[in-house]
């Protein structure tokens, strides 16, 4: 189903993305498409770090296309803007692909809907424009308080943790973690991790590792309790505390401070 958002060049426009994009790495389906460069182009700068999801989700598509590129297809997304501004849209997937019903010649029939010239040469011409604006970002790091569920009393909590934190990957790093009581004698692993925005999707990180086999021999499910910048809590911490020795401040407490913020109850 398509998405449509409306005048992203001002405030409410901006805020109604970053609310779409709370729980969401994409704009649509899990991986990203030709939707998320739509929205990605109708942005006319850089997004501001108050819009913690849109800047979390801009630095990643960002990453990709200097990287990899996009080739997913979307569902088909709308980007509306002012009353003088004409709408900016990519089509759902089921308009670009021809079927051999709506034509006789089978030499013009695409049946795999591979993408046509006209959307190459788009792509070609986004991915030129990003190499000759020359802005560079830094990486963004992210805070994550996440619940992993057992299947039931029995499962072997130790083997649980074990599970979750053999996952490595480039820009995850695993923190603090303690057990928490559910009920009925089943517990549930609470554990901290932080990422570089760029390189880990935690949505993906739960449908594509943690939920699967192997690891779903111990985990029955996984829910993000907390999502945070770090950044914008150590920049408000020491605005907080103006002064001499104000950028002297100790790992724990800017710890302390973002564990706070996520309403957790210390895990050490």
């Amino acid at each position: 189903m398509g998405v449509t958002f409306h005048n992203l060049t001002s405030e409410s426009g901006l805020k109604n993305l970053d609310k779409h994009l709370l729980t969401r790495s994409y704009i649509t389906g899990y991986q990203a498409s030709k939707d998320d460069l739509t929205v990605y182009g109708a942005l006319p700068n850089v997004p501001s770090s108050e819009y913690v999801n849109v800047s979390r989700w801009y630095n990643h598509i960002d990453a990709l296309l200097r990287l990899s590129g996009v080739s997913g297809e979307g569902c088909g997304v709308t980007v509306e803007g002012s009353a003088a501004e004409e709408a900016v849209a990519t089509p759902p997937i089921a308009d670009t692909k021809v079927t051999a019903a709506e034509d006789d010649n089978d030499d013009d029939v695409d049946l795999f809907g591979e993408e046509t010239e006209e959307e190459k040469k788009a792509a070609e011409q986004r991915a030129a424009a990003i190499k000759a604006s020359g802005k560079k970002k830094e990486s963004g790091k992210s805070s994550v308080l996440l619940d992993v569920k057992p299947w039931d009393d029995e499962t072997d909590m130790q083997k649980l943790e074990e599970t979750v934190r053999s996952l490595q990957m480039e820009g995850l790093f695993w923190g603090a973690s303690k057990l928490v009581a559910v009920g009925y004698g089943i517990k549930k692993l609470q554990i901290m991790l932080s990422i570089v925005d760029d390189l880990v999707s935690v949505d993906s990180l739960i449908e594509e590792h943690l939920t699967v086999e192997p690891a779903n021999e111990y985990i029955q499910s996984c829910d993000i309790v907390a999502f945070n910048k770090i950044w914008n809590y150590f920049v408000k911490y020491v605005k907080m505390r103006p002064g001499p020795g104000t950028l002297r401040i100790k790992e724990n407490e800017v710890t302390s401070i973002i564990r706070n913020s996520m309403g957790e109850e210390s895990l050490l």
